[in-house]
């Protein structure tokens, strides 16, 4: 693939295609999104679902607006877009059928789910042929990018490529036909090496050179605004955690860390968190059963800026988590100046460096945990200063939002070497 950034500045169209956008979790779509405008290209917003989701932030309800979706109006206007393409391009129709079987053999799902996948690449065709779009780009590596697959299958002028980040790629890439995904697509991003790794490990050799790395970013001048840390002694700390309440985002861990520390006679920081979700109920009673009521504080879900509110009143980050990819979290808290604590886990030791720009422990180690969550209480007000500004400097050397969204619309421009096999 030739790349060429005079191209990509002339801009062009581009759908985007995520399974529920907007979302309070997808903030990185909406920068990236506005990223690739920025440099001149019309990005159209496809979504599945999310015209109904409860949002907080104001930008999320203003790209709510922007976003077309594909099942708001039922099963009947699919129905009616797989009749026209019967019409129109029978025999893409019977590629994409055959790619559609080819992806239920050792899928977790019914057949029928990946005939609906067919019926919504239809209306996702007719969608971007309507505003000019010959390229479709989908977030996450389960349905959506089948779709976008399907939606190349029935029209040879689509093109499309998309993003893999964590759990879609780690676990279970095999029952998501990711071999498949990637062999069909012009190209695909991995958003650190690790997760390409992960990619390379599922798809054969030949296909490694369509797998690239670009990280997601934040935009120029985010988390400028943050005061610098005042902290003076143990009991100011406040650690943050953002995140989903459950399983997979381990606030249960940070929890038995800060048991630990209590029967150890440790001081103890507060413990800020921040999110909602199915295990808010059984950590607010572990909150209670190991007498942690002063220490921990549930916020629920907060709108963009309140978590940047939170950022720039907190110690540092805390990153409790058992599965990630590399999470963004991570990029706006040391954006915002703070160090983090932080699992040796997928992506994150890409960026969290031990030791300079945080403290890593080994993943689901609540007795490591505690021991990083002590090293930032027992840490001086110039450790943690020197820290926080090692850590602004290196996510800025890899998480710069308008330098990586110029990576990927140059991929966009770009012809491909081949056509896909």
């Amino acid at each position: 693939m030739v790349l060429s950034h005079e191209s990509s500045c002339r801009g062009g169209h581009v759908a985007y295609l995520v399974n529920q956008y907007p979302l309070v979790s997808h903030a990185f779509i909406r920068r990236e999104i506005t990223a690739v405008e920025a440099l001149g290209w019309q990005v159209l917003r496809v979504s599945l679902r999310g015209w109904d989701a409860p949002l907080v932030d104001a930008q999320d309800l203003a790209e709510r607006q922007r976003t077309y979706f594909l099942l708001r109006g039922g099963l009947l206007p699919l129905v009616r877009a797989l009749a026209r393409q019967v019409w129109r391009r029978p025999a893409g129709l019977l590629r994409g059928l055959k790619l559609a079987l080819r992806m239920w053999r050792g899928s977790d799902k019914s057949l029928p789910h990946h005939l609906a996948y067919l019926l919504e690449a239809c209306a996702v065709l007719e969608h971007m042929l309507r505003h000019g779009a010959l390229h479709v780009h989908a977030h996450f590596a389960a349905n959506p990018a089948e779709v976008a697959m399907l939606t190349a299958a029935l029209d040879r002028r689509i093109s499309y490529s998309f993003t893999a980040h964590g759990s879609d790629i780690m676990d279970r890439p095999q029952q998501m036909g990711l071999e498949h995904t990637v062999a069909q697509a012009r190209f695909v991003v991995a958003v650190c090496d690790f997760g390409r790794n992960q990619i390379c490990r599922w798809v054969p050799e030949a296909l490694w050179r369509r797998v690239v790395v670009v990280r997601c970013g934040l935009e120029p001048g985010y988390g400028a605004d943050a005061p610098a840390l005042q902290v003076q002694a143990a009991s100011q700390v406040r650690l943050l955690c953002v995140g989903r309440l459950s399983k997979e985002k381990g606030q249960l861990v940070a929890l038995l860390a800060m048991r630990r520390m209590a029967q150890q006679g440790l001081p103890l920081p507060r413990l800020i968190l921040a999110g909602d979700g199915p295990l808010r109920a059984a950590l607010e009673a572990l909150v209670a059963e190991y007498g942690l009521g002063a220490y921990v504080e549930f916020l629920g879900w907060l709108s963009s800026e309140q978590v940047r509110h939170e950022m720039r009143h907190c110690t540092a980050l805390v990153v409790p988590s058992l599965s990630e990819g590399l999470p963004v979290v991570i990029m706006e808290a040391m954006a915002h100046g703070r160090p983090v604590v932080a699992p040796y886990l997928a992506g994150i030791p890409e960026l969290v460096l031990d030791g300079q720009t945080g403290w890593l422990y080994p993943a689901s180690n609540e007795e490591a945990l505690a021991r990083a969550m002590q090293a930032c209480l027992q840490a001086t007000v110039h450790q943690l200063l020197a820290m926080g500004e090692a850590a602004r400097r290196r996510v800025w050397a890899l998480h710069d939002m308008s330098k990586n969204a110029a990576d990927l619309v140059a991929r966009f421009a770009a012809q491909p070497d081949a056509p896909p096999e």
